[in-house]
């Protein structure tokens, strides 16, 4: 196997405010943000997330490793103001309640305090999402109740490799916000595109 960041390491702003470019993030009616991203140009993020929140849309972040909220917090703390959905697994909230010092375990009451951060954009209500495996997936918005979603049921032998569930995840959950869909809705298409990505060898 080979692993390499490429181009990846070498995105900057200016690509993003090239006119081609940005041309297409104007017309964009959604925003996606992997956390890796954190640690090539945090300007770039920035840049995205003031465009949504001034023009009403929807942006996305997902934490994408426990190192993330560890060694990149001040980049993702300059971008939580514009989070309108923020996306993790148990470690990566567990790491960033470590960082932050909320001085829990509780994957509940981390995910409340993702939902409740500073919020730049006030006509969207803030959605926490933190996937558990096999667990049921704990959904908190704003100060409301936190809720458990069960996910689909698999045979243990069935799984074959969990690398890149949670971009999966993710990958079928913005789908269905895009598409218009509950939000309930968008959270079972994301587990059900993590189960088939489970029942495979490497992401896929």
């Amino acid at each position: 196997m080979v692993t390499d960041l490429a181009a990846a390491n070498h995105y900057d702003l200016e690509h993003l405010k090239s006119p081609e470019i940005w041309k297409l993030v104007q017309g964009a009616t959604h925003y996606f943000v992997g956390g890796y991203h954190l640690t090539v140009c945090p300007d770039a993020i920035q840049e995205l997330a003031k465009q949504a929140a001034e023009h009403d849309k929807p942006f996305f972040i997902s934490l994408s490793a426990p190192f993330i909220p560890q060694f990149f917090k001040d980049p993702l703390d300059a971008s939580a103001p514009y989070w309108d959905y923020v996306i993790g697994n148990e470690t990566e909230a567990l790491s960033y309640a470590e960082s932050h010092g909320l001085e829990t375990k509780d994957i509940k009451e981390i995910a409340k305090a993702l939902a409740a951060l500073p919020k730049e954009n006030k006509k969207r209500e803030r959605v926490a999402i933190i996937t558990q495996g096999t667990e049921p997936t704990i959904v908190a918005i704003n100060g409301q109740e936190v809720k458990e979603i069960a996910v689909h049921a698999i045979d243990p032998k069935k799984i074959n490799d969990t690398t890149g569930a949670g971009d999966a995840f993710a990958a079928g959950f913005v789908a269905g916000i895009v598409a218009g869909t509950s939000l309930e809705q968008a959270i079972d298409q994301g587990q059900w595109l993590a189960q088939l990505s489970i029942q495979e060898l490497g992401p896929s």
